[in-house]
């Protein structure tokens, strides 16, 4: 992989891109936000995800994202409510902002060789997900 490195970024760049493009109209009619990369910043397209919005049931989507045979996964549980972090952890404040964008953000698939139709599936099937939650 290490000899392949700017192949495999250039191809995960575009599957990003492609993803990205997509997405663009159900973050234009408020079902979800993709991803922002400032201008000053590159990014190697390593994951792309989704944020949900407010009051869409993240767990419902991604079993029903199952169902159709897409296989996306919740990112990550905030370090100060997981088993580790409430056991040694403190926080100041309710991290409420936290909490809220954990539990509406998703990893769509990605990996090299992910077809244009690949992807298109994957779009549509979430944006009739997301519009019928």
């Amino acid at each position: 992989q290490l000899e392949e490195t700017e192949r495999i970024t250039r191809e995960r760049r575009e599957i990003w891109r492609r993803y990205h493009a997509m997405l663009a109209p159900l973050e234009q009619s408020e079902w979800l936000r993709r991803p922002i990369i400032p201008p000053d910043c590159q990014h190697n397209g390593h994951m792309y995800y989704v944020l949900l919005a407010p009051g869409i049931d993240r767990q419902a989507v991604l079993r029903a994202l199952k169902d159709k045979g897409v296989h996306a996964v919740f990112h990550y549980v905030p370090l100060h409510s997981s088993p580790a972090g409430m056991r040694f952890g403190r926080a100041h404040g309710d991290l409420s902002l936290t909490t809220s964008l954990s539990e509406r953000l998703i990893r769509l698939p990605m990996w090299v060789g992910l077809s244009e139709a690949q992807q298109q599936r994957i779009c549509d099937v979430l944006g009739a997900i997301v519009k019928s939650s």
